[in-house]
């Protein structure tokens, strides 16, 4: 293949030249197995550039999950127990615990990239998650974005989930994975992948 410019990155070469970096910025909801790490790989498998994945993992917020466990009490458990104080709730042991599992994650992560071949970098990231993906992919000059979650079905029929947002923010392509499902079952339908949305 002969080099080329695009448009939108005004003298660079061809991803097939093995000259430069093809930079990926990976934006992951949890730890990613070795099967996501492998399925992630395959989609660069042509590229004869050396692929570079630069990793975000969103901090978990202590708050939201103070919130998220007193949500799941019921109206009647809220009556009959005693209110819960937020200074009984150890909010900085909680923030210590989150950051501690982020950087566990994000540290697995790399590890499934690099076990998979890959070249992989990462940081926790306690921005929203967009941004941060924006900024990433600006400070690294990514030529794509690929966004790895879980199953948000209400979030994506409304178009408000990072996938579609990073798609109105990006003017790279940004592709939206399920992590734990391969790629056989995201399309047929047979996993929890939302198709067609």
């Amino acid at each position: 293949m002969s080099e080329h410019t695009t448009p939108d990155r005004p003298g660079s070469e061809s991803i097939h030249d093995g000259q430069g970096t093809y930079d990926v910025v990976l934006l992951v909801e949890q730890a990613l197995t070795a099967a996501d790490a492998e399925q992630v790989r395959s989609l660069h498998a042509e590229i004869e550039d050396p692929v570079v994945y630069h990793v975000l993992i969103p901090l978990e917020d202590a708050a939201a999950r103070v919130e998220a466990s007193l949500g799941t009490l019921g109206a009647g458990d809220l009556m009959a127990a005693p209110a819960l104080a937020m200074s009984d709730v150890d909010i900085e042991a909680l923030r210590r615990e989150c950051e501690e599992a982020s950087t566990a994650e994000l540290r697995q992560t790399l590890a499934a990239m690099t076990a998979a071949g890959g070249t992989a970098h990462g940081k926790v990231t306690s921005e929203p998650p967009v941004d941060a993906l924006a900024a990433m992919v600006t400070a690294v000059d990514a030529r794509e974005a690929i966004i790895l979650t879980r199953p948000h079905v209400v979030a994506e029929f409304f178009h408000v989930d990072w996938t579609s947002r990073a798609r109105r923010k990006l003017g790279v392509p940004v592709l939206h994975l399920i992590e734990h499902e391969n790629f056989d079952e995201q399309s047929s339908g047979s996993g929890e992948g939302v198709t067609g949305v």
